[in-house]
């Protein structure tokens, strides 16, 4: 599967952005999709993870009841809607996904997109 992150920008503290996850392939539905991000000279940290059907979320704590991933296999896409969007959000983002892991731990996925810019100003 090849995955197309996109959606990223310049965004004030306090405002919202929606990122896609577009992927191709006719098994998409099969795929554990999770959201990365990576800061400036940080490592890349695990965001948020969706499974197969949809029915199952888990986030990192740092962005817990702000942001809420969700997916519509019949568009191949997954999203991460970010609301109360804080400067230490500022990060490039970047989906991956699997057929078997589902989970916060980045080297267990197999596939990954290219990342979409996110910055918050303070």
């Amino acid at each position: 599967v090849q995955l197309q992150a996109s959606g990223g920008g310049l965004v004030q503290a306090g405002g919202s952005l929606r990122l896609s996850c577009a992927a191709s392939g006719r098994t998409f539905s099969s795929y554990a999709v999770g959201w990365f991000r990576q800061a400036p000279g940080k490592e890349r940290e695990f965001v948020a993870v969706i499974n197969w059907g949809g029915g199952s979320t888990y986030y990192a704590d740092s962005v817990k009841g702000r942001f809420t991933i969700s997916r519509d296999n019949a568009k191949n896409t997954v999203y991460l809607q970010m609301n109360s969007l804080k400067p230490e959000d500022t990060a490039v983002y970047y989906c991956a996904a699997d057929t078997r892991y589902y989970g916060s731990s980045r080297g267990s996925y197999d596939y990954w997109g290219q990342g979409t810019l996110v910055t918050v100003s303070s």
